[in-house]
């Protein structure tokens, strides 16, 4: 096979080329061989419940999956010479409901493994599966040969100065093909098909003492990507990473029915509410909601928009830069007729596709949006100056100037660190010009970087994992996603000692501040947009609680101890907001005690958005397999979603239970003997 393949090959090209790169050589064999080892341990329908990448996955670490027309030819030979052999695997391997390791002998293939009878209690979409893997079978062709010609050296990709130099190296080309084939790369450790990603653990937050630390700080967080992320991998039929779960996120994530300012001049009216925690008998929760002030549509500023969209080869899937034309369409529909839309794509370098339009030549914009197509590397750090240049060419003084990133986040050229995105996102943040982030796809997700950015932007993150999510995100909170109300708003809170021993805030472990942080101008916080619903849920143990005990102090005596002035002995905590208006530089400030006497005596005495809310919680706090609710089942969290449920005009919470139901029988499935690797 070797000898026909690289004949094949020879005859087609020639011999004129560059030497194939050595290094690349040798990395390609080495992830073959180390995958090759882990694919004797495993079952192609093994179970897991850490995160991992799809097959496709592979070609984004060896790769661009389109080859430009100048290797017209070199793709042709491939394809002649593979397809049959992928075809063939593919149908012996892949039969859905089937597994079995492949072993090469000469140059014939074949199963030795006897096919055993798939085992998830849930299935996973057939349609999908086989469609990803056909498309890893091609991709695979291409992204082979660009690795074994030296165009991809870590994460540079570097284009040959001739059309025709190219040398394939066919035993480099034929592991990464094969390999593919037999799903041996699996980078994060989970088994199956299952959509992975790139996620940053974060320490949850645990009980502090009151006397020692009576003051909690930290950033408001209006992003949602973690919850639609979730729902994606449980439709699929596993629970997603914990570390990809943000609690908070979960919460916000949904559209309660707080009171909300009538007057733009204070954006926000909290509405806190003190109740018994349901997964804990000897604690209460402070639940403290805001809903920011709702601008009639007569009374937005016009919007200067920047469209950033990635299109490089990893956006070729179709649940990527072709779900992300279809949201930005969605998006150009809510606009006013003098709002302007600009487009810049970007993958081996930016390029402008559209200069500032009005929306009302929306043929136009949707002709520049359906013209994009995928391939080459991945320049991110170059679209965003791109992008960043032409929003504050045109920048409105008196508007919105937003860029809204649409990627997987698989940035490998040039800026493309956390850090150094963050140096550029800082930097241009002073400009004015908002930036917000829509990502897509599975397995070189890269939620990291994406959090980073639009944390750092004064923007928010959403996950599009369908185009319903697509039509919530960018038609039905279009004005939340679009016009800011406040921005670096900060929440602190301050616990009695005299009536609460401990608190943890649940959630929010991405955005807690220093003390002295919340009343520093120049400290970056989250922005709240039109209309926005915030939610923070702490749990507090009250003093006399079994769980209130704590050493005394050495050194202190508890009669020496601070105790507060008389007129605050009735309070629980004491609450304060800050916040500046879009436009301005200087902070304002909000405050309100919390009362004991306030505090509600049962669960059923909260209202349908607070139970929904709690719930939310501790679904995301299950997920993220958190101590706190080890003790709460499944069917209890379902039964207090279904308590909060209420009107639910868009089906969501509905859906949320649906989710929950789900997850409690992959839970069980993922607990039972022999599930797990």
């Amino acid at each position: 096979m070797d000898d026909q393949f690289d004949s094949a090959l020879r005859n087609t090209l020639g011999n004129s080329g560059p030497r194939s790169n050595p290094s690349a050589k040798s990395a390609a064999m080495a992830l073959a061989m180390e995958s090759f080892d882990d694919a004797q341990k495993k079952s192609a329908g093994g179970q897991g419940s850490k995160a991992s990448l799809r097959f496709i996955d592979v070609f984004n670490l060896i790769g661009s999956p389109i080859m430009k027309y100048k290797y017209l030819l070199a793709s042709v030979a491939v394809v002649v010479v593979a397809a049959p052999l992928a075809f063939s695997t593919f149908t012996t391997t892949y039969s859905l409901g089937d597994s079995g390791a492949l072993t090469s002998q000469g140059s014939d293939w074949e199963a030795s493994a006897t096919p055993k009878p798939a085992t998830p209690l849930i299935a996973a979409d057939a349609q999908r599966a086989s469609k990803q893997r056909l498309e890893a079978m091609q991709l695979a062709i291409t992204e082979a040969m660009r690795l074994s010609t030296g165009q991809m050296q870590g994460n540079v990709r570097e284009q040959t100065p001739r059309a025709n130099d190219v040398e394939v190296d066919a035993l480099a080309t034929q592991l990464a093909i094969q390999d593919t084939l037999q799903g041996r790369y699996e980078p994060t450790g989970r088994d199956g098909d299952m959509p992975g990603g790139r996620f940053t653990s974060q320490a949850v937050n645990g009980m502090k003492a009151v006397a020692a630390e009576p003051v909690s700080t930290f950033s408001i967080d209006v992003d949602t990507a973690s919850y639609s992320f979730a729902r994606r991998s449980i439709e699929d039929g596993y629970l997603p990473d914990p570390a990809s779960v943000r609690v908070e996120e979960f919460v916000n994530y949904f559209d309660y029915d707080y009171a909300g300012p009538r007057t733009a001049d204070e954006p926000f009216q909290p509405s806190v509410t003190v109740l018994p925690t349901p997964w804990n008998p000897n604690t209460k929760l402070l639940h403290i909601g805001l809903r920011g002030y709702d601008a009639p549509a007569t009374d937005r500023k016009p919007a200067n928009l920047v469209f950033l969209i990635d299109v490089s080869g990893s956006m070729q899937s179709p649940d990527r830069l072709m779900r992300l034309q279809t949201a930005f369409q969605m998006l150009v529909e809510t606009l006013k007729p003098t709002d302007t839309v600009s487009i810049v794509t970007y993958a081996d370098g930016s390029r402008v596709v559209l200069e500032p339009t009005p929306a009302s030549e929306s043929q136009r914009i949707t002709h520049a949006i359906n013209s994009l197509q995928a391939g080459g590397g991945t320049n991110g750090g170059d679209g965003l100056l791109t992008a960043y240049r032409l929003a504050e060419e045109h920048f409105l003084k008196d508007g919105v100037n937003r860029i809204f990133l649409g990627t997987d986040g698989d940035f490998n050229i040039g800026a493309s660190g956390d850090e150094d995105l963050l140096k550029i996102v800082e930097r241009k943040r002073k400009s004015g010009v908002f930036l917000s982030v829509l990502g897509v796809g599975t397995g070189n997700y890269n939620d990291g970087m994406m959090q980073t950015i639009a944390q750092n932007g004064n923007g928010v993150a959403a996950y599009i994992d369908n185009l319903s999510e697509a039509r919530k995100v960018l038609q039905e909170e279009a004005a939340a996603s679009i016009f800011p109300i406040a921005k670096d708003v900060k929440i602190q809170v301050e616990f009695n000692p005299e009536t609460v021993a401990k608190y943890r805030l649940i959630g929010y472990e991405t955005r807690a501040l220093a003390t002295e942080d919340f009343n520093n101008d120049k400290v970056d916080a989250g922005e709240v947009g039109s209309g926005h619903r915030v939610t923070a849920i702490y749990e507090i143990v009250p003093q006399g609680s079994p769980e209130a005990s704590v050493d005394d102090s050495r050194y202190t005596k508890p009669e020496e101890a601070a105790s507060p002035a008389a007129e605050h002995a009735g309070e629980l905590a004491f609450l304060k907001i800050r916040y500046k208006k879009p436009e301005e530089d200087k902070s304002h400030l909000i405050t309100s005690p919390i009362l004991d006497g306030d505090a509600l005596k049962t669960i059923d005495a909260a209202s349908p958005d607070v139970k929904f809310s709690i719930a939310a919680a501790a679904f995301a706090q299950k997920l993220k397999q958190e101590p706190w609710v080890s003790d709460y089942d499944w069917k209890e969290v379902e039964s207090l979603m279904k308590q909060g449920q209420g009107a639910d005009p868009y089906a969501l919470r509905g859906e949320a239970i649906r989710l929950v139901q789900i997850a409690g029988t992959l839970a069980k499935r993922d607990e039972a003997p022999g599930s797990r690797p």
